[in-house]
């Protein structure tokens, strides 16, 4: 197929590598968003409901972890079934006020490190493979690179805003 082929998405070939090159540098957005953050700035939130740093750190770390194996269920599986999942209660649930930060960082490195190769391999069938969500219906590995490509970006930005925030 050209390169100027379309997915029945809308995603175009040049959409799809610059949401790659976004996914592979999410870990390091995330970094610079935690640059020099101080511990009080750990816990302070944007807004009253919204997360802080620690928990925004600590979802990346398992939210990333379950991203990767849905892009693998995707590629590798017949129509498979993607499971949904209650992201504020797994922050909630899942002990962000005692867990390690180093270790949610770790995983959410190497969840990426280990999946951006793949990224770059895909063929265009792979990225059109049909799958479903629980939850959202209908997914592509397209719909997950639109949904992960951004995702540590948009999870830094919060980062900085809740750094600053009153809440």
């Amino acid at each position: 197929m050209s390169d100027e082929w379309a997915s029945a998405e809308g995603m175009t070939v040049e959409e799809r590598n610059g949401l790659i090159t976004m996914y592979g540098e999410g870990y390091a957005e995330v970094l610079e968003a935690l640059d020099g953050i101080t511990g009080d700035e750990w816990e302070r939130r944007e807004a009253p409901g919204e997360w802080n740093a620690r928990e925004i750190v600590h979802h990346l770390g398992d939210s990333e972890m379950n991203a990767t194996s849905r892009l693998r269920m995707l590629i590798a599986e017949i129509e498979p079934v993607i499971q949904s999942y209650d992201q504020d209660r797994w922050t909630a649930r899942l002990y962000t006020d005692k867990r390690p930060l180093d270790a949610s960082m770790i995983a959410f490195k190497a969840a990426r490190d280990a999946t951006l190769p793949i990224l770059q391999l895909m063929t265009d069938q792979e990225w059109q493979a049909p799958g479903h969500h629980t939850a959202a219906g209908p997914m592509t590995a397209e719909t997950w690179l639109k949904w992960y490509g951004p995702h540590a970006h948009d999870h830094a930005d919060q980062i900085r805003r809740a750094r600053i925030g009153t809440a």
